[in-house]
């Protein structure tokens, strides 16, 4: 089966954004430039008027330029190995994939085979969620984790010493990823989910609530995260620009939720918010 290849150049705050909105149209594959983007789909399954409608709608906002082409299909693990290098974060974070080498003088190894989903650490605010984890107490707490990707914050949880773990996913690509990652991690026992936080819908109140996905998506989900938040429990979200956090935390207070601690990197930011 061969691939269509789409070159995209754009500027800097639009490349997550245009990753996100392709996923969403079947896009499967996604390779970071200093251009901006390269998107991967499989020839039979693209949908052209989709596809031209996000493109259309940034294009004037974020300079977007693209090129198209064909390709064979390609081994995007070959590619992962030229492209994935090891993340730290501080001196206690080792996140690795299987070709890179263990690192046991760091407390904390995170072993992520990514296959080109969303939150491999390299992103921002994939960065300043796990730091921001790094500052609380997991041990025997019940931890939700949304839009959880490649799986990388519910397994932080789990090496913090977490006692129960759920997550999910809209993307079945996430899904079956994440499962993989866990297995990887001694989290067999814990199962990526696959719907919105609404259609999966959680049972009972967490201690801690993470949920890295993007601003609209928070700010419409707020109202059910609160409720799933236990009092005294905290909510950890990012996904968002660092002006953006004026409207995070409106939203959050609107619903008993308080803000603790804020991080802020390559103009992303990240939040901690207690339950009250």
């Amino acid at each position: 089966m061969e691939y269509l290849e789409f070159k995209i150049s754009c500027t800097e705050p639009f490349r997550e954004i245009l990753i996100a909105e392709l996923s969403e149209v079947g896009f499967d594959s996604f390779l970071e430039t200093d251009e901006g983007i390269d998107a991967y789909i499989q020839e039979d399954l693209i949908d052209r008027e989709a596809y031209q409608e996000i493109i259309d709608r940034y294009k004037e906002a974020g300079k977007i330029e693209v090129q198209e082409g064909k390709m064979p299909k390609v081994n995007w693990n070959e590619e992962w190995e030229k492209h994935y290098d090891p993340i730290f974060v501080g001196d206690q974070v080792y996140v690795r994939a299987s070709f890179h080498e263990p690192r046991p003088e760091f407390k904390y190894e995170i072993h992520i085979n990514p296959k080109m989903s969303f939150g491999t650490g390299h992103h921002a605010t994939t960065f300043l969620m796990l730091s921001h984890q790094l500052t609380l107490d997991h041990s025997g707490k019940r931890i939700l984790d949304i839009g959880a990707g490649t799986g990388i914050l519910a397994i932080m949880a789990h090496k913090l010493g977490a006692l129960e773990i759920e997550a999910f996913d809209i993307d079945e690509w996430c899904v079956e990823n994440g499962n993989e990652n866990f297995d990887l991690n001694g989290m067999s026992k814990v199962r990526m989910g696959k719907g919105t936080v609404r259609e999966v819908n959680p049972q009972g109140e967490f201690d801690i609530v993470l949920a890295n996905i993007n601003k609209n998506v928070l700010l419409d989900e707020m109202e059910v995260y609160s409720g799933l938040v236990k009092k005294g429990g905290k909510l950890l979200l990012s996904g968002f620009y660092e002006h953006d956090i004026v409207d995070i935390q409106n939203r959050a207070s609107s619903f008993g939720l308080t803000l603790l601690e804020q991080k802020t990197k390559d103009n992303w930011a990240a939040l901690i918010l207690e339950k009250k």
